[in-house]
Formats: C-alpha cells, sequence, structure tokens
C-alpha cells in the first residue's frame, strides 16, 4: 500500500514545454538502444503478431467483449451488468457503443449474417443514452484531478471487482475520448502463444508470478525482476551512465543462462552480478515478455497517444490506458518506473536525465522500425520518449483511479440492484421490503439524518464505536480514535465496504461526512491492508 494523504505532484514546466524543444536534444541515445538490441539478436514485440489484421466485425467484437458489453452480440442482453453497464452511459460514450455495435451489424450483413440483436433493441428509448455523468469538452481537468474531498483513491485501494467495472468504463471512455479528437483507436489481432511455460525469460508474467506465489503468497511483481531492481538500487543509481551503458554481451548471456538454472534454487550469486549487466538482464527481460507489458491489445493506444497534440490530454489518455492494464503488468510497470525515478534523481551523479532515460526505455516498452530509419521515425521515437517520460512524471497521478471513474461504478453498482423488469419479481421483491421496512428503516433514518456511523474493528479490543460524524472528520481521525482506545500503533486502515462499492481502502485525509452522503448504506471497517 502506497502511503497515504500525500500530495500528488504537478510538474506544471512539463506541460508548458512543448515535446519539440526536447526532441532537439541528441537522439543518440535512442537509436544507441535499439542498436543494442538488434545486436542482441532478440525479436521485437512485432514478431508477435500475425500478419493480417482483423476485419472489422472481429474488431468489434473484441472491443464490446472487453468493454463488458458481449451481450450486445451474442443475443443475450437482459438483466445482468451488460444492462446495468448501458443505463449508466453519457450521451457521447452511449454513442461511441451504438456506433460500435451499428460497425458491426452492417459487417455481418455484408456476410449475409444477421446479427442477433440489432441496435436500435439496445438504444430504444433516450433515457438509455443519457449518462448520470453528464460532462462537457472541459471536462478533462476535472477527470484527472480528485477531489480531496472524497479522498484520493489508488488503484490498490478499489476490490478486484469494482476495478474490473473501472476497466469497462475506461474502455468506452477512451475509444470515446480519441474519437473525438480523431483518432482512430486501433486493435492487434491476438498473438499465437510462443510462451515458455517455465524459466525465468520469455515466461509470462501470469506464469512467473503463479510461481512466485508458490513461495511468496501475495507478490504482485515477478521476483526476478524485483531482484534485478534492487540491485540497481543498491550499486547503480550514482554510476554514471547506468541503463546507457551496456554490459559485456558474453557476460551478459552467461549471466541470463545462470538465472536460468538457479534462480529458483536459490543458488545464484548476485555478487557476481555488476550494475551494467543488471541493467542489461533488466532491459532483456522487458523485451522478451512473450506478450508486450503494454500489452498486445493496448499497445496501439498506447503508442496513438503520440498523435494527441496536448500534453494535457496525452495525460488523460495515459491514465485511461493504466486503468485498462490487467493487474501483474499494471504492478510491474509500476515497479519499473519508481525505480526510473530514482535514476533522474541521481541526475547529478549518474548523468542520466529524465529526458536521456526515457530515450533508453522508449524502445524496450514500444515496438521499433528496425535500422533503416527515416525522418518521419525519428520524429517517432521522440514521441515515444515523451511519453516515457510522462509515465515517468505523473506516475502517482496515474496509478490514482479518476473521481469521475469512482462515481461511476457507483451508479453502475446501483443500477445492478435494481430489481428486474418481471412484474412478478417485482412484486415480490416489494412485498419483501414492506416487510422489512419496519425493522430497518427507522434506524437509517435516524443515522441518515444524525449522520452517525458504526465503525467495526474485529482486530481491536474495542470491535466496534458509534461515531457522529461532522464536516471537518476525517478517515484520520477515526484511524486515530480506535489506536488511543486500544493503546495501538495506526496499522490498520478504515475501509468502506458495500452499499454502492464493492470495497475501498480510505485515504487518511477523507472527508467522511462526504463519503456518509454519496454512500449512505455501507459499513465501516477498520482493518490491515492486503498490500
Amino acid at each position: 500500500m502506497s502511503s497515504r494523504g500525500a500530495r500528488l505532484s504537478s510538474p506544471s514546466s512539463l506541460l508548458e514545454r512543448p515535446a519539440s524543444q526536447d526532441s532537439q536534444d541528441s537522439m543518440e541515445d535512442y537509436w544507441s538502444e535499439v542498436k543494442n538490441i538488434e545486436e542482441d539478436g532478440e525479436r521485437a514485440h512485432e514478431d508477435l503478431l500475425e500478419r493480417g489484421s482483423m476485419d472489422e466485425a472481429e474488431l468489434e467484437e473484441a472491443w464490446l467483449q472487453e468493454a463488458g458489453l458481449s451481450t450486445l452480440v451474442s443475443g443475450e442482453l437482459g438483466e445482468g451488468p451488460a444492462e446495468a453497464l448501458l443505463s449508466t452511459l453519457t450521451r457521447s460514450q452511449a454513442a461511441m457503443v451504438k456506433k460500435r455495435v451499428d460497425n458491426y451489424t452492417l459487417t455481418m450483413r455484408k456476410r449475409n449474417k444477421q446479427p442477433a440483436r440489432h441496435v436500435q433493441d439496445v438504444f430504444s428509448t433516450p433515457d438509455t443514452l443519457v449518462g448520470a455523468l453528464g460532462y462537457g469538452k472541459g471536462a478533462l481537468r476535472q477527470k484527472v484531478l480528485p477531489r480531496p474531498k472524497l479522498g484520493l483513491t489508488h488503484i490498490q485501494d478499489l476490490s478486484c471487482e469494482d476495478m474490473k467495472k473501472i476497466g469497462y468504463i475506461s474502455l468506452i471512455e477512451l475509444t470515446t475520448f480519441y474519437d473525438c479528437l480523431g483518432i482512430e483507436l486501433k486493435r492487434n489481432r491476438a498473438a499465437r502463444s510462443k510462451a515458455r511455460e517455465s524459466g525465468i525469460f520469455g515466461v509470462p508474467l501470469t506464469t512467473l508470478l503463479e510461481n512466485d506465489q508458490k513461495k511468496f503468497p501475495g507478490s504482485k511483481v515477478p521476483l526476478v525482476f524485483r531482484k534485478l531492481l534492487s540491485k540497481l538500487e543498491q550499486t547503480g543509481l550514482q554510476t554514471e551512465g547506468i541503463l546507457r551503458v551496456p554490459g559485456s554481451a558474453s557476460r551478459v548471456k552467461h549471466l541470463r543462462q545462470e538465472l536460468e538454472q538457479k534462480f529458483y534454487e536459490e543458488r545464484f550469486d548476485w555478487e557476481q552480478v555488476r550494475h551494467n549487466d543488471a541493467a542489461g538482464l533488466l532491459k532483456m527481460f522487458i523485451r522478451e515478455l512473450p506478450y508486450p507489458l503494454l500489452t498486445l491489445q493496448h499497445l496501439p493506444a498506447f503508442a496513438a497517444a503520440q498523435s494527441v497534440s496536448s500534453p494535457r490530454h496525452q495525460i488523460q489518455a495515459l491514465h485511461l490506458l493504466i486503468m485498462l492494464l490487467p493487474e501483474p503488468n499494471r504492478d510491474t510497470l509500476k515497479a519499473l518506473l519508481e525505480f526510473l525515478r530514482k535514476v533522474v534523481a541521481y541526475e547529478e551523479k549518474n548523468r542520466m536525465s529524465l529526458w536521456n532515460v526515457s530515450m533508453i526505455v522508449a524502445p524496450n516498452l514500444f515496438t521499433y522500425r528496425g535500422k533503416n530509419a527515416k525522418q518521419e521515425e525519428m520524429q517517432g521515437a521522440a514521441g515515444a520518449a515523451h511519453l516515457v517520460r510522462l509515465l515517468i512524471t505523473y506516475q502517482e497521478l496515474l496509478w490514482t483511479v479518476p473521481c469521475f471513474l469512482i462515481s461511476h461504478v457507483r451508479k453502475l453498482n446501483e443500477a445492478s440492484k435494481k430489481p428486474p423488469s418481471s412484474e412478478k419479481t417485482k412484486r415480490k421483491l416489494l412485498l419483501m421490503r414492506k416487510r422489512n421496512a419496519e425493522k430497518t428503516e427507522r434506524s437509517e433514518l435516524t443515522d441518515l439524518r444524525e449522520g452517525v456511523i458504526r465503525v467495526h474493528a474485529p482486530l481491536h479490543a474495542k470491535i466496534s464505536m458509534a461515531i457522529q460524524l461532522d464536516n471537518e472528520t476525517k478517515a484520520k481521525d477515526v484511524m486515530a480514535r480506535f489506536d488511543y482506545e486500544n493503546g495501538q500503533r495506526p496499522v490498520q486502515y478504515l475501509f468502506e465496504v458495500g452499499g454502492n462499492i464493492g470495497e475501498r481502502c480510505l485515504d487518511p485525509e477523507t472527508h467522511l461526512l462526504d463519503v456518509y452522503h454519496v454512500n449512505p448504506h455501507c459499513e465501516w471497517l477498520l482493518k490491515p491492508t492486503t498490500t
């Protein structure tokens, strides 16, 4: 769990200075790194991509599936998650979904195959088109900057189910966002798997983590990756040219073989690894992942962010893309970016500026064109490096879930709990509610009016406590109150559980009365975090 209550840094100078000024710097680092990669004789990520592109129907079907809307083409749409998601979309988001379903329908008709569901059956009423989160062209800043009253929400603060819904909404919002900017959101065809099932290099992140978790439950980043980062932090941060100066090719090759054979047997001697060798192994590990760290399906969307003219809009695109990444990729990328920020912090010692680091890392994260670079390819290199620079600089912001996404998830959860349209089922639910009303309504209304919550703390001597909220009550005040009552150090956090959220760990600076009004039916739980 990252530190709570810290303010997000916003280096305005980066936004104010256009990328072209930095691209005037030497491109030597970038092309030197490309040359090193080529000399290693390793395949680039593009070798994993099938040459044939997806046809329109496949593209739209894959998009709808990833957005949690696969039932729009399967013909099984009814009362369920997809129906609830549709009911919460904004007008622009719903228009984008309609455009995707329309395109799928037309393509299937050209094949003389009638799709199972017509788009007019999906968007039959104006209410479906209008979401509760209306925002116009000027909403970028509101979406990116968090609202302090409700507290910052980091990705690891939300339940897996809520993060899954965040992914659905993020894809719809990103596609809508790119469409407004006139950028086509392309998609790669799924690659035929060439992945190894065991070992270190060329093994999928999920497989590595499964192996690591057998010994170290709860591991979120591959252990070998952590070890390489730790080695570099211990010995390489102050070394001039770290990341830039390659280690001996023969020595790195030998160390790679040693790692494959001895790492999981805990016989590998880390003392023999020089910092330049560790840097080479780190970049090799990233390049040899059978599926790119930024994922095959989203790599084109990352690359497309280079076409966005405004740095603020680029940050918005990257923010949504981080929300879309699978958890292993997102956690591993975060560990890499945290390390890179430390490298830049020692710039006076290691002569590695933010721009130098970004130039070297970019060809390892993004596909590169090859040996015969042309002028436009050099411009693309600068764009890729600029995106890496944004990832390093704004990582704290990018790993914070935007408030508008959390609000959307709340509305989606509420919509999912609405009674089905069946009249018989409706009557049955209404009868049950009437029977329970006398038991619950009075206490709930009293608590709502008075702003009283009951905090449960199973690990404390006093397992629950009724607390009167006011406009100044923060999560940290409740945490401190339990610590004072039980004489314990503040090692637990306050969570809102249930209601219109699955589970959310609250930033200590969160104003509880605001959360109480947004989610009046949640439970309040004090417990340790899981990370």
